[in-house]
């Protein structure tokens, strides 16, 4: 049985057409994120019935909050460089540091929390803490982010990903160097065994492969006993996208991304050229519009962090990022 609500209101005619969660932050004092937030997680009610943030509101409608739904909010991250936009379909830049969408210790800070913020309309999916999101990056990868704002553009978006008809390169900076110049590593991926916030090659894992081209590689000075270290600069390209799938991958070619905390750790090449999160940046993105049918190719340059730890190993700033 639902537990009784914490507060009832009736929507008055100024409210009336308008969707809920706009109604709902203004008829509670908080922040349109807060009041999405509430709906999205199945703490409102109207009518006796849990409803989506696209509902909108007759007079005399009667919302319902559930107990304990307003906690203490946390201001939103500020919203990302977009580099395009249109009603369908949105193109940003996420920096290092920002979690996608909410979940475990996140909530009120990630992108998902930018994007309501900047009144950004998302569609809203599956899954109501993923509105608008059909691929991820890590919490420190930086790069481009393709987001839905239509239901159109969500329909389709997924399954363009699933044939392979998005194309996604990133560039890294590895400690050590592939033995190969360019190859495909075609590795299944699962959770780790026994650690399981990591993920690990495992046979039987769900298929990834990652194709991967050396741009160039260098010598690192470590220490003042004139030891040095290998390393390489590279684009990859995703065939697959698992979640840790180039840091996996490219650990168990036995070249891992540098300054990753997770996947093999080299803290004394990190710090030789400070570098403070793994060196992985979303790069370029390739596709035909999910709607329009337009062909669409964007770059994104390292940030400034990434060209100083390059600067620092001696390493060329990428130009290059197509894998032919």
């Amino acid at each position: 049985m639902s537990a009784p609500p914490e507060q009832r209101l009736v929507v008055a005619d100024e409210h009336a057409g308008a969707r809920i969660d706009v109604a709902l932050a203004q008829l509670l004092g908080v922040s349109r994120s807060a009041a999405a937030n509430l709906v999205d997680t199945g703490r409102v009610r109207v009518g006796e019935q849990f409803v989506r943030r696209s509902r909108t509101l007759a007079g005399g409608d009667v919302i319902e909050v559930l107990p304990g739904a307003v906690a203490e909010q946390v201001e939103a991250p500020l919203m990302p460089p977009v580099r395009f936009r249109d009603e369908h379909l949105l193109v940003l830049a996420k920096p290092p540091g920002l979690v996608v969408h909410p979940g475990s210790g996140h909530e009120g800070d990630t992108l998902v929390d930018a994007l309501r913020a900047a009144d950004v309309p998302l569609a809203e999916g599956d899954d109501p803490q993923r509105p608008g999101i059909v691929h991820r990056l890590d919490r420190d990868t930086s790069g481009l982010m393709l987001i839905a704002m239509s239901d159109e553009a969500m329909a389709v978006l997924p399954g363009m990903l699933s044939r392979r008809e998005v194309a996604r390169h990133y560039l890294a900076l590895l400690s050590g160097v592939p033995a190969e110049p360019r190859g495909v590593v075609d590795a299944p991926l699962s959770r780790h065994p026994t650690r399981r916030t990591r993920f690990a090659v495992v046979e039987g894992g769900r298929e990834a492969r990652t194709r991967y081209r050396v741009l160039a590689t260098a010598d690192v000075a470590i220490g003042d006993e004139g030891a040095a270290r290998s390393v390489a600069s590279v684009v990859c390209a995703l065939e697959t996208g698992r979640t840790h799938q180039i840091r996996v991958h490219l650990d168990a070619i036995g070249a891992p991304v540098a300054g990753d905390p997770v996947y093999g750790v080299d803290r004394v090449l990190a710090e030789a050229i400070d570098l403070r999160r793994p060196a992985l940046h979303a790069a370029r993105l390739e596709l035909d519009h999910p709607v329009t049918g337009e062909r669409l190719t964007f770059t994104e340059p390292l940030p400034d962090d990434l060209r100083a730890a390059y600067d620092a190993a001696g390493l060329p700033i990428p130009e290059g990022l197509e894998l032919t």
